[in-house]
């Protein structure tokens, strides 16, 4: 089951460079741009055919894909009957909207996959609680729950006036009624027992509680689907608080912090942590993990969710990536006239290379010390 949901993970995402670079040929072709080659992957050549005046097929590393557009390559001469055809010969928002066209495809297929999930497999949610650990003290002091005779494996049926409380329910109910005697009705061993217990203020990782010293885990996970209008509407809720999400960890994981992480990593015997960053080994086990737990419909979350991250990846101002091009076009609206792409070239070779450095630190980081 595990090389099947990897295999499934590994076809999706060739699927998704076809899509993303079909959406640039697209585009250009729609205004009239020459496209001389569309091909998926780097390297030699394996199987390629003309369809037209562009040249189709695959190459032997399968790490990506792209697109020949005349007149992109500065370092190209350009027949002179084919120069009005050229990418450079166009409006700037046509060319804008050739570029952007490929970092939307991940956006819109992030909001496919969401949507399907929330529709089809639903969002995981759990329904009561179970006491997993009783801590034996709070803050020095015996906890309430020790002191109110709470047990490992007892079943919390009421918090209050919340019955089946989640474990959500218990926490955000004990932190609004920190200092208030609160009664809690438990099953145990088949029996119902009634307890009260005064919640103390603790702070866990910064954060403000209410607790009364034990440890919770769902006792049941149920999923929970939407109907279309919820499952459109979440969907694009899921792709705006993924995109700040992931916002957020680029700004992290290529920090001066995250970078010195990814070292010590490296060099270190530093173990893995749940929030570095995972290269497409890492996410595949990830793929193969679910697919053998029998959750092939979460790989449609998972799936999204790296079409999220590769969305934003593409629009960052940096050349070679979509977002570097566009960032030209702005540059070039801005002064009037073109920018001289022979310029650039130094900084997209310096951009790629550092981005092949970092993804190749990171794989050998999956491979020598795999999440636990």
């Amino acid at each position: 089951m595990a090389a099947l949901g990897i295999g499934a993970f590994i076809v999706a995402l060739i699927l998704v460079i076809v899509i993303h670079e079909a959406a640039h040929f697209g585009v250009a072709r729609a205004f009239d741009i020459k496209v001389t080659e569309f091909f998926v992957g780097f390297g030699p050549k394996l199987w390629s055919k003309m369809r037209g005046e562009t040249e189709v097929g695959f190459k032997a590393i399968p790490a990506g894909g792209y697109v020949k557009i005349a007149g992109m390559n500065p370092f190209e001469t350009t027949p002179p009957e084919d120069v009005p055809r050229t990418f450079g010969a166009k409006p700037i928002w046509q060319r804008s909207l050739v570029i952007v066209a490929g970092p939307l495809t991940h956006f819109v297929l992030a909001f496919l996959c969401f949507a399907i999930w929330l529709a089809f497999v639903g969002q995981p949610e759990s329904r009561g609680a179970r006491i997993a650990l009783v801590d034996a003290t709070l803050n020095g002091v015996p906890s309430p729950a020790s002191v109110g005779g709470l047990e490992e494996g007892d079943i919390v049926l009421a918090v209050g006036d919340i019955e089946a409380p989640t474990t959500d329910d218990l926490r955000q109910y004990t932190t609004a009624h920190v200092g208030d005697p609160i009664p809690f009705t438990i099953r145990r061993d088949g029996e119902t027992v009634e307890v009260t217990m005064t919640p103390k203020l603790d702070v866990i990782e910064g954060e403000e509680l209410g607790r009364i010293g034990v440890q919770v885990e769902p006792l049941r996970i149920v999923r929970v689907t939407e109907g279309p209008v919820g499952s459109v509407t979440g969907g694009v809720e899921l792709v705006g608080e993924n995109l700040v999400g992931t916002v957020q960890g680029v700004a992290r994981i290529f920090g001066p912090e995250g970078l010195g992480r990814l070292v010590d990593l490296v060099f270190t015997d530093e173990q893995r942590e749940a929030g570095d960053p995972a290269s497409v080994v890492g996410v595949g086990r990830v793929a193969g993990s679910l697919a053998s737990d029998d959750r092939f419909g979460d790989l449609l979350f998972l799936f999204a969710l790296v079409n999220v991250f590769v969305g934003f990846l593409n629009l960052l101002p940096l050349p070679p990536f979509d977002g570097g091009h566009l960032a030209i076009l702005a540059i070039e609206k801005v002064r009037g006239r073109p920018v001289d792409l022979r310029k650039v070239i130094p900084v997209s070779a310096a951009v790629a290379a550092f981005f092949v450095i970092f993804t190749v630190a990171v794989v050998y980081v999956d491979i020598v010390k795999p999440p636990v």
